[in-house]
C-alpha cells in the first residue's frame, strides 16, 4: 500500500496526535528480557532504543531526551520528498529540536517533554496554512 508523496497534500492532510507517556532514548549493547521498546535500531556503536522513562528506570537503563511523541496520522511515503523538512523548519523557527522516526505508515516526532503542547500549535497551523 502507497502512501501519499505530494507535499501539499501530505501537509494540508497532517494530523497530529499526542502520545500518551514519556518516551526517552537509551543504548544498550543488546535489549533486556522483558522489555518492549517503541523502537530499536542497531548502530555500529551499540543499539538504541526508545521507550517509556518508567521502563528506562525499571531496568535500570541510563537514558537521554525525556520527550513526548506525536504520530502524524497521515500515511506518508518513505519516498515522499520534503515533508520531514518542513516540519523540522517550523519547528526549529519555534527553536524546537525534533527527533523523527519514519513507521511503514506514519512519521513520528519525539519533542522536547515540556514542548509538546507547543509543538501541536504548530503543527495544528502548519496544517491550516498559517505557517
Amino acid at each position: 500500500m502507497a502512501g501519499e508523496t505530494n507535499l501539499g497534500a501530505l501537509i494540508r492532510s497532517l494530523k497530529p496526535s499526542l502520545i500518551d507517556g514519556v518516551y526517552v532514548f537509551a543504548t544498550v549493547a543488546s535489549v533486556p528480557d522483558g522489555l518492549a521498546p517503541r523502537m530499536v535500531f542497531q548502530e555500529a556503536e551499540g543499539t538504541t532504543l526508545i521507550l517509556l522513562r518508567e521502563e528506562a528506570q525499571a531496568h535500570g537503563l541510563s537514558f537521554e531526551f525525556p520527550s513526548r511523541m506525536i504520530t502524524l496520522d497521515i500515511h506518508s511515503s518513505l519516498e515522499a520528498v520534503g515533508f520531514m523538512a518542513r516540519i523540522a523548519t517550523v519547528l526549529a523557527a519555534e527553536g524546537m529540536g525534533v527527533n523523527p522516526v519514519a513507521g511503514f505508515y506514519h512519521d513520528h516526532l519525539f519533542v522536547p517533554e515540556d514542548r509538546a503542547k507547543d509543538a501541536m500549535v504548530v503543527l495544528h497551523k502548519l496544517a491550516a496554512g498559517e505557517t
